[in-house]
C-alpha cells in the first residue's frame, strides 16, 4: 500500500499492535509462562512502512519489575532467522538495558531500520533474570522463539522451543508521512484470527489491509475479549482509551464486539448478556469514539450456533444476537457498518457460520471466510 502525505513531513504512526492480557485471569485460552535467562524471538509484521520503527515492550500486568538485558530487531529470513546484515540494536534512553516496572510501558529510541509494509521483522528480546509470569497475547495466530541464554544477534535458533503466543510486546511504530490514515480493528478473536492458518497472516485484518490503495489498520483483536465485562482481557469500554483512541496516527476505530458476551457466560452455567446492555455498550463505544473526533466503523455480530464448546450456543444468546443486529444495521449510530454476520452466515441456517467459512469450531472464521469478513467493509466508507 502507498502511504498518503509528503515525504517532507513525518511523524510517528502505528504500524503494528498486539493487544495483551494478563497471565493470571480464570478463563485461560493458551497457558501463561515465564523465562529466566532466555532469549525470545518474535514476529512483528507491519501494516505500513517507513524508515525508522520504535518499539513498545509492556509489563502492564507483570508483578514483579521486568529485566530487559538486550534487544535486537531485524528483517525476518523465515521462522526463527533473521537476515544477520539488518539486525539492529535496540535502545532505551540510550543504553541497551531496561527495566520496566509492574503495570508500566516502554517505548524505544528510534531505530534506523527502514521497514516496508507486510514485511516481517524478527524482535529478540533477552530476559536475564526470573520474570514470573510474562504479559503477553494468548492467540495471535504467530510463533514465539525460546532459546537458552543470550541469543539475540544469532542468525538463527535451531534448537528453540516454539510457542504459539507473544510475550511483552505491544506494538511497533514507523516514522511515516504526516497525515497517514490509521484505522484501529479493536474487538475480538475475530480480528485477533483464530481460526486462520497460523503465522500465514490471513486474518480478517490482513485481508482488509490487501484490500487498501493508502493507510492501513492496526490489530487489536483480543481472543474471548467482551464487550461489557472483564472476561479475558480488560472488556471493550475499559480499554478503548488505551488500545484505541490513543494509538498514534489514529483516524478510524473499526468495532467487533459481542460473540462473546453471548457465548461464554454459558460456559459457566451464566446468562447471555441481554441485547438492550450490549446496545447500551454499543452506544457508549460509539459516543466516546465520535467524541475524539474519529469515525467509527461496526461489525454485525457473527453466527455461532454450530460453536463445538459446550455452552456456548444457546437459544436465548441467538435470540440476543438477531436483535443487536437488526439495531446495528438500522440504529444509525456509528459512521458505518460492515455486516460481517449477512456475509459468513450460511444462506440456509442464517445462525450458522456457512460451511466453507467454518474453521471447524463453529464459532471462528477459516482463511476464507476471513478474507468475507474483509470483504464486508465497504472502502467507501473507511476512506483511509
Amino acid at each position: 500500500m502507498s502511504q498518503s502525505g509528503s515525504a517532507a513531513a513525518l511523524e510517528w504512526v502505528a504500524a503494528f499492535r498486539s493487544g495483551v492480557i494478563s497471565p493470571f485471569e480464570q478463563i485461560q485460552l493458551a497457558p501463561p509462562r515465564g523465562f529466566r535467562d532466555q532469549t525470545v524471538r518474535q514476529t512483528l509484521v507491519p501494516a505500513g512502512g517507513g524508515e525508522h520503527v520504535r518499539v513498545r515492550l509492556t509489563n502492564r500486568y507483570g508483578r514483579v519489575p521486568l529485566t530487559l538485558g538486550a534487544v535486537r530487531v531485524a528483517l525476518r529470513e523465515t521462522s526463527d532467522e533473521i537476515v544477520p546484515e539488518t539486525e539492529r540494536e535496540v535502545r532505551f534512553g540510550g543504553v541497551g538495558e531496561v527495566s520496566i516496572p509492574p503495570g508500566g510501558d516502554v517505548v524505544s529510541d528510534p531505530v534506523d531500520l527502514p521497514v516496508e509494509a507486510g514485511t516481517p521483522l524478527s524482535l529478540s528480546l533477552y530476559l536475564p533474570g526470573e520474570t514470573a509470569l510474562a504479559t503477553f497475547s494468548h492467540q495471535p495466530m504467530e510463533m514465539a522463539y525460546v532459546a537458552e541464554g543470550d541469543q539475540v544477534s544469532a542468525p538463527a535458533l535451531p534448537e528453540a522451543e516454539e510457542i504459539a503466543a507473544r510475550f511483552y510486546v505491544s506494538g511497533l511504530d514507523v516514522l511515516a508521512p504526516e497525515g497517514t490514515a490509521i484505522a484501529v480493528a479493536f474487538g475480538d478473536s475475530w480480528f485477533e484470527g483464530v481460526g486462520t492458518t497460523m503465522g500465514a497472516n490471513r486474518r480478517s485484518v490482513d485481508a482488509l489491509n490487501a484490500r487498501l490503495e493508502r493507510g492501513w489498520v492496526v490489530n487489536q483483536g483480543i481472543a474471548g475479549n467482551r464487550l461489557l465485562v472483564d472476561e479475558v482481557g480488560e472488556h471493550a469500554l475499559a480499554r478503548l482509551e488505551r488500545d484505541a483512541l490513543s494509538v498514534p496516527g489514529v483516524t478510524h476505530v473499526l468495532l467487533c464486539f459481542g460473540i462473546n458476551d453471548l457465548g461464554l457466560p454459558g460456559m459457566a452455567g451464566q446468562a447471555a448478556a441481554a441485547a438492550e446492555d450490549l446496545i447500551a455498550g454499543f452506544t457508549e463505544l460509539a459516543r466516546r469514539v465520535r467524541g475524539r473526533g474519529l469515525t467509527s466503523l461496526v461489525s454485525t455480530i457473527g453466527p455461532f450456533a454450530g460453536a463445538t464448546y459446550p455452552g456456548i450456543s444457546t437459544p436465548e444468546g441467538l435470540a440476543a444476537r438477531r436483535r443487536v443486529n437488526q439495531w446495528i444495521r438500522t440504529g444509525g449510530v456509528f459512521d458505518g457498518i460492515f455486516d460481517v454476520a449477512h456475509a459468513v452466515q450460511d444462506p440456509a441456517n442464517p445462525d450458522f457460520i456457512r460451511p466453507d467459512f467454518d474453521s471447524g469450531d463453529g464459532m471462528h472464521l477459516n482463511d476464507a471466510g476471513a478474507r468475507a469478513m474483509a470483504e464486508a467493509v465497504d472502502l467507501a466508507t473507511l476512506l483511509l
